[in-house]
C-alpha cells in the first residue's frame, strides 16, 4: 500500500484559510481541499491538480497573484507542497 503524506497548511494573504493536501510517495496529488475562499474556483483548481505530480503543479502555479495581493490560493498551494516536501 502506497504511503500518503498529509498536511493542513495555514494560508497567508488569501481569502482561503487552510489547504488540506494529500500526496503519495511518487509525488502525485491525491486530494486537495481549501477552506474558505472562492468555492467554485477552488473546486476547479482541486479537480485540475488531482492526479498531477507536485513538480508540475509547482511549475504552473508558483507566483500567481490575486489582484493587488502578493500571493493567491494557487500560489499558496505551491507553499503547502513545499512545506509537505520538507517534512
Amino acid at each position: 500500500m502506497a504511503e500518503v503524506k498529509h498536511i493542513t497548511y495555514k494560508t497567508q494573504g488569501t481569502c482561503s484559510q487552510f489547504i488540506d493536501l494529500d500526496v503519495d510517495e511518487q509525488g502525485i496529488i491525491q486530494q486537495v481541499f481549501f477552506t474558505g475562499g472562492c468555492n467554485g474556483n477552488l473546486q476547479g483548481i482541486c479537480s485540475l491538480v488531482r492526479g498531477m505530480h507536485v513538480d508540475q503543479v509547482k511549475e504552473k502555479l508558483n507566483g500567481i497573484r490575486c489582484g493587488y495581493k502578493a500571493t493567491s490560493c494557487p500560489d499558496q498551494l505551491v507553499r503547502a507542497i513545499e512545506e509537505l516536501q520538507k517534512a
